[in-house]
C-alpha cells in the first residue's frame, strides 16, 4: 500500500549536488523519514517513516506494514527489492525479525527467545540479524534461511550480533570476548566466528561486507579515547580517518571498495556529517551539495549505504524547518562520459538512418 503523502510529492531538489551527483529529498514538509540501506536495482531504498517500514523505488514510496502490531522498521534489502527489519506482533507483545516481499510480511521467528531482528540481507535470500535465545538471557548472531534459523554462535562472551552479508554468505557484525570485557568486529563463514581485530584499542564493531570479503565498521585506537572508521582486508584493520572530529564509523561498502558512513567534523565532536571515503581520501558529502539544496537548509548527518553505482542514501536534517528526512545522491555520469555516451548515441542513430536508407 502507498502512502499517498509520501507518493504525491516526495520533495526533489533536482539540482546537480556538486559534479556527478543528483540531490533528491525522500519526505515531505513536516514528514520524518530515515534510510538505512540501498540495492542496485534502480537504488530502490529501505528505511522507515518513524512508524512502519518503508521501500522507496524512486520517488514512490510504499509502506511495508507490520506483523500486526504498531510499528515496523526496515534495515536492508537485496536486488529482488526484498526487504529485511523487525515490527511488533499483534498487540506489541514482541518484536520479531521480519522479511517482506512486496507489501506481505514474514514473520522470520528467533532462536527461542522473545525477540529477534533483521539488519542484513544477500541475492540469495540469506538475512543476518540478531535473536534472543532461550530464556531471553541473551542475544546471538542469527542466520535465516527461509523461516529457519541458525545461532551463529559468539567469540566467548555472551552477546554478538550479525549485521551485513554478502552473497557468497560471510556474514559480519560483532561479538563479546569471553568475560564480556569487549566487543570486537566478527566474521563468521558458516558457523565458524572470526575476530578481525581492532585500530589498537579495546573495541570494534563490523557493519558491512562486499563480495569481494572487504569488511567496514569502526574501531577503537590505542587508549580507547578516539574510535574512527575501518576497513578490514582479511584481518588487516586500516584506519579511514575523520574530517576532524574524534568519532567516525563506516556503514557500508560497494563492490568498487567505496565506503560510506559519518564523521565527526570538529574536536568538540558537535557536529555530525555523511561521509565518503575514496581509497585514501575522506570526503564530507556536504561539499557535494549545490547552492540550492545548502541555501534551503539541508545539512547531511550521516550517509547509510552505497550500491554499485556509486548512488549513496542516508539521513539529512533541515535547518530551516526542522525536517529529518532520508535522502539519495544519485551519481550522473562526468561531462567527458556524457560526451562519450552522446557520441556513441549518435553513432547508433547514424546507423539506424542508414539501414532505413537501404532497406527503402
Amino acid at each position: 500500500m502507498l502512502v499517498a503523502a509520501l507518493a504525491a510529492a516526495p520533495m526533489m531538489v533536482a539540482a546537480q549536488a556538486g559534479p556527478g551527483y543528483t540531490f533528491t529529498n525522500l519526505g515531505t514538509a513536516g514528514y520524518f523519514t530515515q534510510a538505512a540501506a540501498i540495492n542496485n536495482n534502480a537504488g530502490q531504498v529501505a528505511g522507515d517513516n518513524g512508524q512502519t517500514a518503508m521501500r522507496w523505488s524512486g520517488t514512490s514510496a510504499a509502506d511495508l506494514g507490520t506483523l500486526g502490531g504498531s510499528y515496523s522498521f526496515a534495515y536492508g534489502i537485496n536486488n529482488a527489492g526484498q526487504v529485511v527489519g523487525y515490527s511488533a506482533t499483534t498487540d506489541d507483545a514482541a518484536e520479531h525479525a521480519t522479511f517482506w516481499s512486496g507489501t506481505s510480511a514474514t514473520d522470520l521467528g528467533t532462536l527461542g527467545g522473545t525477540h529477534s531482528a533483521a539488519y542484513g540481507i544477500n541475492n540469495a535470500g540469506q538475512v543476518v540479524g540478531s535473536s534472543d535465545i532461550t530464556g531471553d538471557t541473551a542475544s546471538h548472531a542469527t542466520r535465516w534461511n527461509g523461516t529457519s534459523a541458525t545461532d551463529l554462535g559468539t567469540l566467548g562472551g555472551n552477546s554478538s550480533f550479525a549485521y551485513g552479508i554478502n552473497n557468497t554468505g560471510q556474514v559480519v557484525g560483532f561479538s563479546f570476548v569471553t568475560g564480556d570485557t569487549a566487543s570486537r568486529a566478527t566474521l563468521w563463514n558458516g558457523t565458524s566466528a572470526t575476530d578481525i581485530g581492532t585500530l589498537g584499542g579495546t573495541s570494534s564493531a563490523a557493519y558491512g561486507i562486499n563480495n569481494a570479503g572487504q569488511v567496514v565498521g569502526e574501531s577503537n585506537l590505542a587508549g580507547d579515547t578516539l574510535i574512527h572508521a575501518t576497513l578490514w582486508n582479511g584481518t588487516s584493520a586500516t584506519d579511514l580517518g575523520t574530517l576532524g572530529g574524534a568519532h567516525s564509523s563506516a556503514r557500508a561498502i560497494n563492490s568498487a571498495g567505496q565506503v560510506v558512513g559519518y564523521s565527526y567534523i570538529n574536536a568538540l565532536n558537535s557536529d555530525q556529517h555523511a561521509t565518503l571515503w575514496n581509497g585514501t581520501s575522506v570526503i564530507d558529502l556536504n561539499s557535494l551539495l549545490d547552492a540550492n539544496a545548502v541555501s534551503a537548509g539541508w545539512v547531511l548527518r550521516d550517509a547509510t549505504g552505497i550500491n554499485d553505482s556509486g548512488w549513496i542514501t542516508g539521513n539529512a536534517v533541515n535547518t530551516v524547518t526542522g525536517d529529518e528526512h532520508a535522502f539519495l545522491l544519485t551519481a550522473v555520469p562526468e561531462p567527458e562520459s556524457y560526451a562519450m555516451m552522446l557520441v556513441g548515441l549518435g553513432i547508433v542513430g547514424a546507423v539506424a538512418r542508414r539501414r532505413r536508407s537501404v532497406s527503402a
